[in-house]
């Protein structure tokens, strides 16, 4: 449950989600921000199926969250590249649970660079899992959902789609991909009591944010310290954010607090000012 702290005289209180007892459905959910939503859902009192590739990996985050929670969190390991494989990792959670009351497609990643440095390749390795892993997952699910009646889809996208950076050009388009494939799931399933919504974060300390950053620098020719101290120069909260700042705003769009939130695109980058990230570009 989330804690929220407010008043001159100290007092908190516990905002409960209404997520107890609801079956969450995530991909990429083995480190980052997939696996602090998983941990945030599960302490929102989710039964959680998480989903990756790599499945000693995530039969131990399974066990982590399960033990620091107390809730049943079951891993199912699957490539979101692979049709087979999502709709497999899907029908065994309906065959487990009966039902899938929260999807949050998490995974993906697209290679970064410039547009002359990418080759067909690098595009289709991009569009496979950052675009077309979410339309799996979608895909297999939310037509169960609209046999039910009702379902919370958060697809975590990322604010490249808002703000697309020139360095990071596959990753923008494959947000903005994601972007308009979720207002279109909002529109054509939100009759049927399903609400689709996105969050964007910005920089995240992440592993793969090291990743992305040395990418950068790589990009512009700049050193890692240079790139550094532009990103951070370009949020106003002079910091990248943690996963979990992520993961507190997917579970309150997924729950019933968030009812009549669909077709929104949340960013969560502090307000972020991108142009300032490209500050060396434009001086020269």
């Amino acid at each position: 449950m989330i804690s929220v702290a407010a008043g001159r005289e100290g007092w908190a209180h516990v905002m409960d989600l209404g997520l107890q007892g609801q079956v969450a459905f995530i991909t990429g959910a083995s480190k980052g921000i997939g696996r602090a939503t998983a941990q945030v859902l599960s302490e929102e009192g989710c039964t959680v199926v998480i989903t990756a590739r790599g499945e000693a990996r995530l039969k131990e985050v399974a066990r982590e969250i399960s033990e620091a929670t107390g809730n049943d969190v079951h891993p199912i390991a699957g490539d979101m590249m692979v049709d087979a494989e999502v709709k497999a990792a899907v029908g065994a959670t309906y065959e487990r649970y009966g039902h899938i009351d929260v999807l949050v497609p998490c995974a993906g990643a697209a290679p970064g660079g410039l547009a002359e440095s990418l080759d067909d390749e690098a595009w289709l390795q991009a569009l496979n899992l950052k675009f077309m892993g979410y339309v799996r997952a979608c895909r297999h699910v939310l037509p169960r959902m609209k046999e039910r009646g009702s379902g919370s889809v958060v697809m975590v996208v990322g604010n490249d789609g808002l703000q697309p950076p020139m360095w990071e050009v596959a990753p923008g388009a494959c947000n903005a991909a994601d972007l308009n494939f979720a207002s279109c799931m909002a529109d054509q399933y939100g009759p049927h009591g399903i609400r689709v919504n996105t969050v964007n974060p910005g920089p995240v300390d992440t592993d793969r944010w090291e990743w992305i950053e040395k990418s950068q620098a790589e990009s512009k020719g700049l050193d890692l310290e240079t790139t550094q101290k532009l990103v951070r120069a370009s949020l106003p909260a002079g910091r990248i954010a943690r996963p979990d700042e992520i993961a507190n705003v997917v579970a309150f769009l997924a729950s019933p607090r968030a009812s009549f939130v669909n077709k929104a695109h949340v960013p969560v980058d502090s307000g972020q000012r991108k142009p300032l990230m490209d500050a060396d570009l434009v001086l020269l």
